[in-house]
C-alpha cells in the first residue's frame, strides 16, 4: 500500500502499514465482537421465548431473501405487491456476487454465505473505522470508543444480518482512509466496489472526488494517481445504473425501479409528510424523531468544529441526506444512516476523555440497550 502514497489532505501522519494498523485495531476488533455477541445473545433469548428461529431472522428474511435469490438465479425476478412491480434490479450486485462466489468454494447454502460475508465485513468495517478515527484524531482510545458506539447503535442488529450495511461501511471506511493517507489507486478501486454495493456508494465517490480536488489544488499541477482515482470513483455506481437502464430499456430505468419500490427521490417531501403525520397521530413518536434529528444536526456541527477533513464531511452529509430525501418506507432510515460513522466522532472523543469507569459504564449500557432494541424491533416491527 505504501507505494501509492502521495501528499495527503490531512496533516496527521498515517500508521505504519496495514500490519501495524491491524495490531493497533486488535482491541477494537475484540470489543466489536463482544458488543455484537451481546446483541445476538439477547436476540437469541428473546426469539426462543417467542418461538421464533434466530437463524431464520438473521439470514432468511426481507432483503436477505432478495440477495440470495439474485446470487442463485441472477437478476430477473419481480414481485407484484399492491399494484406495484418490485424488481430485484433495485438491489446492487456486489453482495449477491460475493454470496455466489463463496458458495462455490464452501459447502454452505447461499443464506449462510450472506451471514459469513456480513459478519466478516463487520470486522473489516471495524478495522477501517478505527483507522479513520486514529488518522483524524491521533488517539487510539477515540477509535476504540467510536467502534463501540457504531456497534451499539439502535439499528446495529442489522450488522448481524445477511444485509449489505457492514460490507458498504467497510468499503466506505477504507476508501476514506485511503483518501486521507494519499493512497489514490486504492481509494478509486474501493469506491468502485462501494458503488456496486449500495445506492449510497455515490457518497463514497463524492468523498474521493473532494479529496482529489483538494490534492490537485494544493499541488498546483496534475497528479496522474489522483486523476485516476477521481475517474474511477463513480464508475461502480454509474455502471450499475447504466446496466439497469439497459435491462429496463430506458435511460431512467434504475430510478423507475426505485420509484416502483416507493424509494424515489422527492427532496425530503415524503419524510416531512411522515414527520407531520407522526406529530399529529402520535406526538410522542414525532417528538422523538425531531429529537433524533436535532441530535444529528448538533453532531454534524460538532464534526465541523472538530476539524474533520472535508472528504469525511462530504461523505457524512451525503449519507445523511440520502436517507432523508427519498419517499416511501421510513422504518429503514435508521439503518441507512448507520454508515455515517464520522458523525459519531465528536461523541467518541468526548467519551474517551471521561474517567474510564464512566466510559465503560456508558458504552456497556449502550450495548445492552442496542441488543434489547434490536430484538424488540425484529420481532414486533416492520422489516428494517
Amino acid at each position: 500500500m505504501t507505494t501509492e502514497r502521495t501528499a495527503a489532505p490531512t496533516v496527521r501522519p498515517a500508521p505504519t502499514g496495514a500490519r501495524g494498523a491491524l495490531r493497533a485495531a486488535g482491541p477494537a476488533l475484540l470489543v466489536y465482537a463482544a458488543v455484537r455477541a451481546v446483541g445476538l445473545l439477547v436476540l437469541a433469548i428473546w426469539t426462543a421465548a417467542e418461538g421464533e428461529n434466530v437463524h431464520t431472522i438473521l439470514a432468511q428474511r426481507w432483503d436477505s431473501l432478495w440477495y440470495a435469490r439474485i446470487a442463485e438465479d441472477g437478476y430477473g425476478h419481480t414481485e407484484y405487491i399492491g399494484g406495484r412491480a418490485e424488481h430485484d434490479l433495485a438491489f446492487f450486485p456486489l453482495f449477491p456476487a460475493l454470496e455466489r462466489a463463496l458458495t462455490t468454494v464452501l459447502p454452505v447454502p447461499t443464506h449462510d454465505a450472506g451471514l459469513i460475508i456480513g459478519w466478516t465485513a463487520g470486522l473489516a468495517a471495524t478495522w477501517g473505522i478505527h483507522a479513520v478515527a486514529v488518522q483524524v484524531t491521533g488517539r487510539r482510545a477515540v477509535g476504540l470508543v467510536l467502534v463501540v458506539l457504531w456497534a451499539a447503535l439502535p439499528p446495529a442488529f442489522v450488522q448481524s444480518m445477511a444485509y449489505t450495511e457492514t460490507l458498504f461501511t467497510a468499503l466506505a471506511a477504507w476508501t476514506l482512509y485511503a483518501v486521507l493517507t494519499g493512497r489514490w489507486y486504492t481509494a478509486g478501486a474501493l469506491a468502485v466496489a462501494a458503488g456496486l454495493t449500495r445506492p449510497s456508494g455515490l457518497a463514497v465517490a463524492a468523498a474521493v472526488l473532494t479529496g482529489g480536488a483538494l490534492e490537485l489544488w494544493r499541488a498546483r499541477r496534475p497528479r496522474p494517481r489522483v486523476l485516476a482515482a477521481m475517474a474511477l470513483a463513480p464508475l461502480g455506481w454509474l455502471g450499475y445504473v447504466a446496466f439497469v437502464g439497459a435491462r429496463m430499456g430506458s435511460p431512467t430505468g434504475y430510478f423507475d425501479v426505485q420509484k416502483d419500490w416507493g424509494n424515489g427521490f422527492d427532496g425530503g417531501a415524503g419524510f416531512l409528510g411522515f414527520l407531520t403525520e407522526r406529530l399529529r397521530a402520535d406526538p410522542a413518536h414525532g417528538l422523538l424523531v425531531l429529537a433524533v434529528l436535532a441530535c444529528g444536526l448538533v453532531l454534524l456541527i460538532q464534526c465541523v468544529r472538530q476539524g474533520q477533513p472535508l472528504p469525511l464531511l462530504v461523505y457524512t452529509l451525503l449519507i445523511a441526506a440520502s436517507a432523508l430525501v427519498s419517499e416511501g418506507y421510513f422504518s429503514s432510515r435508521p439503518r441507512l444512516l448507520m454508515p455515517a460513522f464520522p458523525l459519531l466522532l465528536p461523541l467518541a472523543a468526548w467519551l474517551a476523555r471521561l474517567p474510564r469507569p464512566a466510559t465503560v459504564a456508558t458504552l456497556s449500557a449502550a450495548a445492552l440497550g442496542s441488543g434489547l432494541y434490536g430484538a424488540w424491533f425484529v420481532l414486533t416491527q416492520s422489516p428494517p
